[in-house]
């Protein structure tokens, strides 16, 4: 593993705007950008440049891959637990109920999904909650502290 030293840079206001925006953007470091803006200013073959730039790029892309697997498998898991709880305390309804469980069901679908549109439309996700709710320290009854 390479050895890496401290460089302190100054930035005008746009710029340093700019490279928070790409970080923002990118879900990369700032320094990682600084780096990589570095090293394409300091190689002169356009080989190697283009090399240097695929190769974040393949980086960004196989971080972002990770990060997708992982929440892809926290869902996969928290809805499994919860199919499994709901069919397992579930009893099942009489024939006379079933026309009137089935509207109920329809109706709280439609509200489930015009709640999840909005959350997606503010761009709120329950794993961003859940690793919030977690990282608060807990009260005297175990749940988290607001």
């Amino acid at each position: 593993m390479a050895v890496k030293h401290r460089l302190s840079v100054y930035l005008d206001a746009e710029m340093m705007a700019r490279l928070e925006k790409l970080a923002t953007k990118e879900r990369a470091a700032k320094s990682a950008i600084a780096e990589a803006a570095i090293i394409s200013f300091l190689t002169s073959d356009d080989a190697d440049r283009w090399e240097a730039a695929v190769t974040r790029r393949l980086d960004r892309l196989t971080r972002s891959v990770d990060r997708m697997e992982r929440d892809l498998e926290f869902s996969v898991e928290a809805l499994a637990l919860y199919i499994r709880a709901w069919l397992t305390a579930t009893p099942p309804l009489p024939d006379s109920s079933q026309a009137a469980a089935q509207a109920k069901g329809r109706e709280r679908y439609e509200s489930f999904v015009e709640a999840l549109g909005r959350r997606l439309a503010k761009g709120q996700r329950l794993s961003q909650e859940l690793s919030e709710d977690v990282s608060k320290p807990l009260g005297a009854v175990g749940k988290p502290v607001p």
